[in-house]
């Protein structure tokens, strides 16, 4: 028969065992939730960062573009006064106006293949920031242990024998053998 003082202990000890390791699966849940929570903040940010510096580029691209057109505009008008006023006229002055568009139309084109450049560049960091972002999801969110009510009983148990055991043990070393001892004779 099982002592009642080491069924008690073994028990006492698997409920203790069971509940705080429940306690510490929910506090790994909780943490894992904010973990996740404040990941999710931060990729947003930085999506929102990238956008912003992409708008930025763009419009500073524009007002250069802009820029390039008055000042084109501004050339032309002036070769033209300058041709008219020197009494020049034909293909020489239509070789210099087609000359400054020229300049213009490649300056331009500079211009929007580096605005395609950016682009491009700011896609490829979103891109990146979204993975980095699920490899540091896939680090929070790892598998929690759970308290296994089975596995802390079977312990239970087997604590409680093992308790029972030793508790024989010593009563057998403690306790007089009641078989009588004989001399030897020599």
């Amino acid at each position: 028969m099982c002592d009642p003082v080491s069924i008690a202990i073994a028990v006492g000890s698997s409920v203790a065992q069971y509940a705080g390791q429940r306690k510490q699966a929910r506090a790994q849940a909780r943490y894992q939730a904010q973990a996740a929570a404040a990941e999710r903040q931060r990729f947003l940010q930085e999506q929102t960062s990238l956008r912003m510096r992409q708008a930025q580029e763009q419009e500073a691209v524009g007002r250069e573009l802009e820029q390039v057109s008055r000042k084109s505009q501004a050339a032309l008008a002036r070769a033209r006064v300058s041709a008219g006023e020197a009494g020049v006229a034909g293909a020489s002055v239509q070789a210099l106006m087609d000359d400054y568009m020229r300049q213009e139309a490649g300056y331009r084109s500079a211009l929007a293949r580096q605005q395609e450049l950016g682009a491009v560049g700011t896609g490829m960091q979103l891109e990146q920031a979204g993975f980095a972002t699920q490899q540091r999801q896939i680090g929070i969110n790892q598998p929690i242990n759970r308290p296994n009510p089975l596995a802390i009983a079977l312990q239970g148990i087997q604590t409680g024998m093992s308790m029972h055991r030793t508790g024989l043990d010593i009563k057998r070393m403690t306790t007089p053998s009641s078989t009588p001892t004989t001399p030897t004779v020599q």
